[in-house]
């Protein structure tokens, strides 16, 4: 299989009946042949229209079964592909249509209440993928007028995402284009692919459990086509549907990120125990880092089979660490593939379990659409690149996450960390889910605060929040630890299981005028 054209194409020409995409709730299942089909067609459509390669387009709707088909278009025409968050307010989601350049959209039905809110005049082809949406053309009609056969000329394209702006207003990640013939080995989507196939296995069924708008599920799924690989996605995540859809599906292989671990963890015995998982080989997670106590009950229940990664959109380092290794190295996110330097403030290299910014030599040219001062603001005068997260490297090189540059709270003078905290917070049985912040202090400029989310509304009271600032205060340093807890019904987090805390901070910094960091 090694050696086989690193393309859906080549399997739908000797695999055309096998699945490429089930929908885990409906059932509905595109072959192989099928996702050829439909691509091709689209990327002939695009082409008649006028698109060429560099050109982009962009992806507004919830995980259905027509959006791998249209980012396979886009992959084979050498276009770039923005998927577009469904989670956006209408003028969120116009600054990226804008930002973006994007030349044609595809949505669907349930995005209607968005799509009239929205400016669509220099948008030239409007695509409805899914139901009807006025002034968009049947996505199906432009697949029939576009008529079957091979396209010819193909190029590989590559996905241009936008940051989820949880620190602040989204920026689009562009990387070069590969400029190569589609499914060629040399280029940077194919080797991607090699590097995820090489950590799965052969006769792969996947599982993608969060929308497909973010970079990981998105590039994973399309990643294991290459291979030839069954990719189950679901609608929505919901912790008991997935292990009934693992069951199901005989899943050899997922990827989760730490929050999703949460809520399956939080469900009662007898609905976890009740589901066969057996067919498990692998699991990925990463988007955040997990707790220490959340990934060992997890070890616990599934088996060494954990293995995760550090990496962002951007594509300048990254990291990986299987199930033995982070058994000896609990909380790391495993040794950098690439070098990696912790940097202080002042620019000097620090020593082991030092915390600083984390920067990579190396990696794959990109830029921040549209913001050259942003773009520049990342490297140093080495030439090294950072994410903008803080951590450090132990002894043996092990890199372990401490928090976002943009999330540190200072209190009295002193760095402190949140996700330490929130990482402790996370392993008590009562959380459901956690956020640490900074909030106003006279005195000290900022303390810190939880805001919890409990798994049992009616438990949320004084007594509680006693229990969980001791809980703390007995695994961590004193000036560490939350001063108070506040609790809520649900925080503003992504489906990908980023946090908004720019959105929790306003609610406790309006009317302060200080320092609030977006």
């Amino acid at each position: 299989m090694g050696a086989a054209p690193r393309t859906p194409g080549w399997y739908a020409e000797r695999t055309p009946g096998a699945p490429a995409i089930i929908m885990g709730t409906s059932g509905e299942t595109v072959t192989y042949a099928q996702l050829d089909d439909r691509s091709t067609r689209l990327a002939r459509a695009l082409r008649a229209r006028g698109f060429a390669e560099g050109d982009t387009i962009a992806v507004l709707m919830e995980n259905n079964r027509a959006y791998l088909e249209i980012t396979w278009a886009a992959q084979r025409s050498g276009l770039r592909y923005t998927a577009v968050n469904s989670h956006l307010k209408p003028s969120e989601v116009q600054y990226v249509l804008d930002d973006s350049g994007a030349t044609a959209l595809f949505s669907s039905a349930a995005m209607a209440g968005v799509i009239a809110d929205l400016d669509l005049s220099v948008i030239g082809t409007l695509v409805c993928a899914d139901g009807a949406l006025d002034g968009f053309e049947s996505y199906d009609g432009v697949l029939a007028s576009a008529g079957p056969g091979p396209l010819g000329g193909e190029r590989e394209g590559r996905e241009m995402l936008y940051s989820s702006g949880t620190t602040g207003r989204p920026k689009g990640v562009r990387k070069q284009l590969p400029g190569t013939a589609f499914g060629d080995p040399k280029s940077a989507p194919v080797i991607v692919a090699d590097g995820i196939i090489r950590s799965a296995g052969d006769g792969i069924v996947y599982l993608s459990p969060a929308p497909l708008y973010h970079s990981a599920p998105l590039v994973f799924s399309m990643s294991l086509h290459r291979t030839g690989a069954t990719v189950v996605v679901m609608e929505k995540f919901d912790p008991e549907l997935c292990l009934r859809i693992i069951e199901k599906y005989r899943v050899t292989y997922a990827q989760f990120v730490p929050t999703m671990f949460t809520r399956m963890l939080r469900l009662p015995g007898a609905e976890r125990a009740k589901y066969d998982l057996s067919s498990l080989k692998t699991v990925t997670h990463g988007a955040a880092p997990c707790p220490v106590d959340i990934k060992k009950q997890m070890m616990d229940w599934w088996g060494p089979i954990l293995h995760e990664y550090y990496a962002g959109t951007e594509d300048i380092g990254n990291t990986h660490i299987g199930p033995e290794e982070w058994l000896a190295h609990p909380g790391s996110v495993g040794r950098p593939q690439s070098e990696c330097h912790i940097i202080s403030p002042n620019g000097s290299e620090l020593p082991p379990r030092s915390p600083g910014l984390i920067y990579f030599a190396g990696g794959r040219p990109f830029e921040y659409h549209n913001d050259p001062e942003k773009t520049a603001s990342v490297v140093n005068d080495q030439g090294w690149r950072t994410l903008g997260d803080i951590g450090y490297l132990d002894e043996d090189g092990y890199l372990y996450l401490t928090d976002r540059q943009a999330h540190m709270i200072i209190s009295g003078g002193v760095n402190i960390y949140p996700a330490e905290a929130e990482n402790v917070l996370a392993g008590h049985p009562a959380v459901a889910d956690v956020a640490v912040i900074g909030v106003p202090d006279a005195e000290m400029g900022e303390a810190v605060k939880a805001v919890v989310q409990p798994v049992s509304p009616r438990d949320a009271d004084s007594d509680l929040k006693g229990e969980l600032l001791a809980y703390c205060r007995e695994r961590l340093s004193a000036y560490k630890c939350p001063r108070s807890v506040d609790f809520t019904d649900s925080l503003p987090r992504e489906p990908n299981g980023k946090l908004y805390k720019r959105l929790l901070r306003e609610r406790y910094w309006a009317g302060h005028g200080g320092s609030l960091v977006i």
